[in-house]
């Protein structure tokens, strides 16, 4: 271990920081851009571009992008940053099977959606729409 914090111990340091001040950068940015219903309704905002030479290499790149996020915000659940939020992002950034389910399940809980708003709120955007429990009729149920 000691040998591992001599050999990378610095770039590990270096890396806490940029990651720190790009989710300050960034994460904002999407949280303010998200629609008030983001998480309240079944229809996802779909890529803009149709054409196959380049729907898949945005696609290919937009999920490279949010792997980052989610691994820079698991880092950054155990070194200086906003961890919680910036995992969040990457996951909303990215495709996979689940995703729907899984973002409405994750806002709701620690406090997200609350801390959310309360920042959408600083710079005047409504705010998030709280998803409707899986118990009520077009809650999660069946998706």
């Amino acid at each position: 271990m000691e040998h591992f914090l001599e050999t990378w111990g610095e770039a590990l340091i270096l890396f806490s920081i940029v990651s720190f001040v790009l989710t300050l950068l960034i994460v904002p940015a999407i949280i303010i851009h998200l629609p008030a219903d983001y998480f309240s309704t079944r229809h996802r905002h779909a890529l803009p571009v149709q054409h196959p030479l380049l729907k898949y290499p945005l696609l290919f790149f937009k999920n490279l992008l949010g792997a980052v996020f989610v691994v820079m915000g698991i880092i950054m659940l155990f070194t200086p940053g906003q961890g919680l939020i910036t995992l969040l992002t990457g996951m909303m950034i990215m495709n996979y099977p689940g995703k729907y389910r899984f973002e409405r399940w994750l806002i709701v809980r620690f406090g997200l959606l609350k801390a959310i708003n309360w920042y959408r709120a600083r710079h005047h955007k409504a705010p998030l729409e709280k998803p409707a429990s899986p118990f009520e009729k077009g809650g999660m149920r069946g998706i």
